[in-house]
């Protein structure tokens, strides 16, 4: 499903030239649940941001299902998101202003779903994430374990292939970061494919696969599932 090729971030200012990523070689496949972990500063970020379309690299090749998607423009980007790519945030990106249920259902507005077939889908997502109770409340009124069930039900609302999750339990407590990760495992299992950037051992611990950087390269990979480790033993990561 995603393949890198000496991909590399660089970013420039008047005095300083920082290269984030350099040349980055990862390959990860249809249902994998990967971790991505470093040091602050390593990258993690800015490769999650590339392998979910938020930005382009400087250099290097970026196939997301064949497509060589590295060059695409900004409205190019946002096309290939929608309904390919869901994300789960660390500070959660709810908007305010909107209900439970206004937030999960924005992904299917920009899709142009029919209203009846929006609230039929909402609610599905919200019954799985066991938060549709409080599907008229405000993200305010919710517990922070809450949001993050919200932002998830608001990532797979379009079903999409791949979810992009970005320290998902990084400000919750161990119980509701517990609950969460269940989540994603649950996500996965069904066969959404997971790329989440954490620095928390535990969390990683859930994933098949752990990928390493340290100062924008890949320098280790791990299979933590051993039950699979004959599926995954042809990922080669240079």
């Amino acid at each position: 499903m995603i393949r890198t090729e000496k991909l590399e971030k660089v970013f420039r200012t008047e005095e300083v030239e920082t290269t984030a990523l350099n040349k980055v070689n990862i390959h990860i496949k249809r249902g994998e649940f990967v971790a991505i972990m470093g040091p602050s500063g390593c990258g993690k970020s800015t490769l999650l941001n590339i392998l979910g379309l938020l930005d382009n690299p400087s250099s290097g090749q970026y196939y997301f299902n064949d497509t060589d998607v590295s060059g695409f423009r900004e409205r190019q980007r946002t096309n290939y998101r929608k309904g390919n790519i869901g994300f789960v945030f660390q500070s959660f990106n709810l908007i305010d202003e909107l209900t439970v249920f206004e937030n999960v259902e924005m992904p299917l507005i920009y899709l142009k779903m029919a209203a009846s077939e929006r609230k039929q889908r909402v609610m599905e997502v919200l019954d799985k994430m066991k938060i549709s109770h409080r599907k008229s409340h405000f993200p305010q009124q919710l517990s922070g374990g809450e949001q993050q069930r919200v932002a998830i039900a608001r990532a797979v609302v379009a079903k999409p292939a791949l979810i992009l999750a970005d320290e998902p339990t990084g400000n919750l407590d161990s119980k509701n970061g517990q609950e969460v990760m269940d989540l994603l495992v649950s996500l996965n299992e069904e066969g959404t494919t997971i790329a989440m950037v954490t620095h928390s051992n535990r969390d990683a611990g859930y994933a098949h696969r752990v990928i390493n950087l340290f100062d924008g390269h890949v320098v280790s990979e791990k299979v933590m599932n051993l039950t699979r480790s004959e599926e995954l033993k042809d990922i080669v990561i240079h």
